[in-house]
């Protein structure tokens, strides 16, 4: 069988080594102060030797040592010395260790934020296609959960491999300076460990793989069933819900035991391994001092050094293995990094600063997947005018926006905008060109007017007031206590329909873009508030190409042109109402 790193392998090692270069600073301090422990390590037996072979035996203090020891001094003396030596090794090893935990946070702290923002950043930018399929959970728990797998594959696997590495390499060369024979017979077991490595490394790599998913599903039940909490309560399914939960995250109990049969494993036979090797040694160590081969010292030195020895060969074995979840995150993560973004920009793309809003429509097809949702569209939206789109539940009256906003982009045809493709501008530039005001308002857990601001960061507090006072909303936002720095909750929850629905008209006022987008934007409010919100549309539409999808013919009774679909394809286009409108809007009130 290969013990070859499969070449998947190769390429994220890579990917994470070109991550983890621009804090190359933080990680060479921590490698400075790992290597700096090794010549600590060798210093730890010495106070023993001294004592045994020079304090009780006879034999002369090491070489090294000599110049910092007088000549003449006396076993008490040296006695002390050998003291001394195991205090100040002490104090430096501890002092070591507080230096390298505080770099090792620090560092891994700005390694984790550091990836976050940049898988955070990256999921704003993928399709609505990715999210839809995937679920949002899923890239929360890779921001939140699998983020953390470029601090642990750094600090917790390339540090401690590489500080291990010139460890061994250090005590090997002592050892075998003292004797080489125990230095040959104590390396007998690295093919032994590295065999034991390549096969529990494959095994924990896959439990390690399907508990990331299993994890990410369970979480995915309780962030689905806390956002629609009202609907739960409501059919009494907190019961239902709750076993839903205990069903997936039950594959994490029996993964996660047999990721610690495969570990405990491991270590068992890791611990028979160095056992046999300790014990090895020991035998013909022991035979070598009654030879007079070798001093009883020199064999407690080399049984000490064999110690350090074999502890880094343990540990490589063990961070290899348990790099495996970090290796399992990070391939997840690396994934989220990899998917497409949701429209691609060209190279050529032009800039557009404001367009005059004329629309095209030229043969539009698209489809999810299999599942055609448009069929061949075409038509032309003079610049400035208010389209009203109706149609039943279904038509592809939203998904025609979505194309048109570039959320998506059509599988066939194009969408010309001042006579340009979408596809041609700038996506940045293309979606200052949009104002969206939707049935369900979007609003964020702060004040109101952070809210408003939203749409441009820069406003002033008059173009703010300004704004409100265009949406019929600032009599109700001045009757608050904290008035515009009144905080909203989650999602707005704490105001009522209409009033966040004024609050994300006069976001739109305030983005002041030349094109308009309404999806049903009175369909979730009372008559009376309608009446107010269809005053402040009128305002806002005017001058202004608009698109403004209803079920309520009060909504679209000011538009200069109707668009008709059903079943994915263009009825008609008109000057007023289709014929048959009304009961289309009957058959959706009803539905509603």
């Amino acid at each position: 069988m290969s013990k070859r790193v499969p070449a998947g392998d190769i390429a994220l090692y890579r990917r994470l080594f070109t991550e983890l270069l621009p804090y190359w600073p933080g990680m060479a301090g921590i490698l400075l102060l790992s290597f700096a422990a090794t010549p600590l390590s060798l210093l730890t037996p010495l106070p023993l030797k001294i004592a045994v072979d020079t304090v009780i035996g006879s034999q002369p203090v090491p070489e090294f040592l000599a110049p910092l020891l007088p000549s003449a001094t006396s076993k008490t003396a040296l006695l002390i010395a050998a003291g001394v030596l195991l205090i100040v090794v002490s104090v430096l090893t501890y002092g070591l260790a507080l230096g390298l935990s505080l770099v090792r946070t620090y560092t891994g702290e700005r390694l984790t934020l550091g990836f976050r923002a940049k898988l955070f950043n990256r999921a704003q930018h993928l399709s609505f296609d990715y999210h839809d399929r995937k679920g949002t959970l899923d890239a929360v728990y890779r921001i939140q959960n699998d983020a953390t797998a470029l601090r642990g594959f750094a600090l917790s696997g390339v540090v401690p491999l590489c500080a291990d590495a010139v460890s061994l390499f250090a005590m090997i060369l002592v050892t075998a300076q003292i004797d080489p024979l125990l230095a040959l017979v104590a390396l007998t077991i690295c093919p032994v460990l590295y065999l034991l490595t390549s096969i529990c490394t494959r095994r924990a790599r896959a439990r390690w793989a399907e508990l990331k998913a299993a994890e990410s599903a369970a979480m995915g039940v309780v962030q689905e069933v806390l956002a629609a909490l009202r609907t739960v309560k409501s059919f009494n399914r907190e019961d239902q819900e709750g076993e839903r939960f205990v069903g997936r995250a039950g594959k994490l109990v029996t993964g996660n035991v047999q990721v610690v049969l495969i570990e405990g494993a491991f270590d068992l036979l890791i611990g028979l391994t160095v056992a046999l090797g300790t014990a090895a040694v020991l035998v013909i160590g022991v035979r070598h001092v009654q030879a007079g081969v070798l001093s009883l010292g020199s064999l407690l030195l080399i049984m000490g050094y064999l110690a350090q020895l074999y502890k880094p060969l343990e540990t490589i074995s063990r961070q290899v293995t348990k790099l495996q979840s970090y290796i399992a995150s990070a391939e997840r993560a690396c994934a989220l990094l990899d998917s497409p973004a949701d429209v691609p920009q060209r190279p050529s793309a032009r800039p557009l600063r404001r367009a005059n809003g004329g629309i095209a429509f030229k043969r539009v097809s698209f489809a999810y997947g299999a599942e055609r949702v448009l069929d061949d569209i075409s038509f032309d939206v003079a610049a400035g005018t208010a389209v009203g789109i109706v149609g039943r539940t279904g038509a592809g009256k939203t998904t025609m926006m979505n194309l048109l906003a570039r959320f998506y982009d059509p599988t066939g045809g194009r969408i010309l905008l001042d006579g340009t493709d979408l596809r041609d501008y700038r996506v940045d530039d293309l979606r200052r060109q949009f104002a969206l005001v939707l049935q369900e308002p979007v609003l964020f857990s702060t004040t109101i007017g952070e809210n408003i601001a939203y749409a441009r960061s820069d406003a002033t507090q008059d173009e703010i007031i300004a704004a409100v006072q265009a949406a019929n909303a600032h009599d109700f936002i001045a009757r608050l206590p904290q008035g515009y720095d009144t905080p909203v909750g989650e999602r707005g929850l704490t105001l009522s329909g209409g009033e966040r629905q004024r609050i994300s008209l006069a976001r739109a006022f305030l983005k002041d873009a030349p094109i308009l987008i309404l999806d049903e934007p009175t369909s979730a409010v009372d008559t009376g508030t309608e009446a107010a919100i269809i005053e402040s549309l009128d305002r806002l539409i005017a001058g202004r190409t608009s698109f403004v999808i209803a079920h309520r013919l009060s909504a679209i009774r000011h538009c200069d042109q109707i668009i008709h679909l059903e079943g994915g394809r263009l009825i008609g286009v008109g000057p007023a109402a289709p014929a048959g409108f009304p009961t289309v809007v009957a058959a959706e009130a009803r539905a509603h």
